[in-house]
């Protein structure tokens, strides 16, 4: 499988992506605080079938971190500029948490940019107590040790089943947050998290009219499945499928599942 990677600018900053696989173009938007390689264990699968571009979001991984304001459209054109610099005129694209929020936007502002969608984790507009959340970890963070903050991160998006089976790996975790040498900027992380907060594409969830999947875990305390239901009744012919003892990270606590359903939903859609 090919491997290649580079860097594109998009409205003044530099956003760093690789590829792997051949086939169609697949793109792989991750969530806030992570970088494109957290994709390694779905891409493993994907890349069988499907040309995988992976991007590392504005302010986080080997992109630039900027001051913000960011917002959701933003970094939706900002793929939009990958795209358009590596040729790809139309892509499936899936996103996980603010990169499903990323994806949401890239349909509404360049929907002839995609074929299908896959919207993990996700929401389409926070209530007052989720966007409570977020201010209250931008703040944390600024004060925290980096490994107490994963862990608390941790509860937050895994749920109790792997934290039994798992713990183990997650105390792993939060000794590799320690002595990351090269943690995501308190700019970066506070300029996603503005972005997830002000996201809202409620009102138009309508114009969505491509095939669209929708993932989410039961047990979810981050992005609670009624965000999901949002979505799903919003975007006409979407397919909702749930993860019963799932969190926000049902992606990776039932690995073999989630890459077995959302394979089958890009295969079956695939161009």
């Amino acid at each position: 499988m090919k491997y290649k990677e580079g860097y594109v600018d998009a409205q003044g900053t530099r956003i760093y992506f690789h590829e792997r696989g051949d086939g169609p173009p697949l793109i792989l938007l991750m969530g806030f605080g992570a970088d494109g390689s957290v994709w390694e264990k779905h891409v493993a699968v994907y890349e069988k079938h499907y040309r995988c571009i992976i991007l590392d979001n504005r302010g986080v991984g080997k992109s630039e971190q900027p001051a913000g304001p960011y917002s959701t459209a933003m970094m939706a054109n900002d793929t939009a500029a990958v795209m358009d610099h590596l040729g790809i005129s139309r892509a499936s694209v899936a996103g996980i948490s603010m990169g499903g929020a990323i994806a949401q936007e890239l349909v509404l502002h360049h929907p002839e940019k995609v074929h299908c969608l896959v919207l993990i984790s996700t929401w389409p507009r926070f209530n007052q107590y989720a966007k409570t959340v977020y201010e209250n970890l931008k703040k944390i963070r600024r004060t925290s040790k980096p490994d107490d903050f994963m862990e608390l991160l941790q509860l937050w998006i895994f749920a109790p089943p792997w934290y039994e089976r798992e713990y183990h790996s997650l105390v792993e975790g939060q000794q590799a947050a320690a002595s990351n040498p090269s943690p995501q900027s308190q700019n970066g992380f506070d300029g996603q998290l503005d972005a997830c907060i002000q996201h809202d594409t409620v009102a138009r969830l309508s114009q969505i009219s491509v095939p669209t999947l929708i993932t989410v875990g039961s047990m979810d305390i981050f992005t609670p499945p009624a965000f999901s239901d949002v979505l799903h009744k919003g975007i006409a012919g979407s397919k909702l499928v749930t993860f019963p003892e799932g969190g926000h990270v049902h992606h990776w606590e039932d690995l073999d599942r989630f890459n077995a359903v959302t394979s089958e939903f890009l295969l079956e859609n695939r161009p």
